[in-house]
């Protein structure tokens, strides 16, 4: 039995990260500070932080004591060796999300915290949507141009599979002005963020297909400020390696108040 085609062609992901340009590094930017703002509500200091990273030098002069490592299918994390693991804004490009959350938990002592920055299904919406159309207008056909992103409760439920305890998943939606499209593909481009699937067009694309694209996009999604609009949700996911230390959840009818007393409200019976 063939083993299924990867979504995300590696050698390309590589070049494409290796020509981005630092400056334009805004999305990474905005991942490392939700970490930040999230581990400062954390009431614990870490000892022992492992950072998986697809720009290392970013990183640079944050948590002094981290190991940094770079985002590549197996990560380099010895078992329950961190008390804290950051994985950041890169789970869209993995062939196994999951497998990348697993090695995290793997990686972390007991009660340790792992934090992950991931862009999330609503990233670039308004991209995808005009490119789609504007292909099936010229060519009568589709192709894969921007990366396959997942909703907030499927990245939830990874946490679940991958053995975390306490799971929570919540959304950092962000809004971005460009001049036109053409501004924003060479943005992402910038970024390290240009098509690397696997089953992406082999071949240049038609300039018409750009040029439809380009003024849909202009008439469907302008922005307040000129230009166009665009989308980027970061989703960041929280998550504990299990501990007897941990709460846990009331056994079900063990409460001793009833809700309604609680909420000073009178309580309404459900009908069969």
């Amino acid at each position: 039995m063939s083993q299924p085609r990867p979504i995300t062609d590696l050698d390309a992901l590589t070049r494409n990260r290796q020509r981005a340009d630092p400056a334009a590094l805004f999305l990474q930017q905005a991942a490392r500070g939700e970490v930040e703002d999230r581990l400062a509500m954390v009431n614990k200091t870490f000892q022992s932080p492992a950072i998986v990273a697809a720009f290392p030098d970013l990183w640079a002069g944050h948590h002094a004591k981290a190991v940094v490592t770079p985002e590549v299918e197996t990560l380099a994390l010895p078992t329950q060796q961190h008390d804290l693991v950051i994985h950041s804004l890169g789970l869209h490009w993995a062939n196994d999300p999951v497998g990348q959350l697993i090695q995290c938990r793997r990686a972390l002592q007991a009660d340790g915290l792992m934090l992950a920055v991931a862009l999330g299904g609503q990233t670039l919406h308004e991209l995808r949507s005009c490119l789609a159309q504007a292909e099936s207008i010229v060519t009568g056909g589709l192709s894969p141009r921007v990366a396959p992103m997942a909703e907030v409760r499927d990245l939830g439920a990874l946490l679940q599979r991958a053995g975390l305890a306490l799971p929570v998943a919540d959304t950092v939606p962000l809004k971005a002005a460009y001049r036109s499209m053409t501004h924003l593909m060479q943005d992402l481009r910038a970024m390290g963020e240009a098509n690397a699937m696997t089953a992406r067009l082999r071949h240049p694309t038609r300039r018409a297909v750009f040029d439809t694209a380009a003024k849909l996009y202009a008439d469907t999604f302008p922005s307040d400020l000129g230009g166009i609009v665009a989308t980027f949700e970061l989703i960041v996911l929280t998550g504990w390696a299990p501990d007897v230390s941990q709460q846990k959840p009331l056994r079900p009818g063990s409460a001793q108040e009833r809700l309604a007393d609680a909420l000073h409200t009178d309580e309404t019976p459900l009908f069969d």
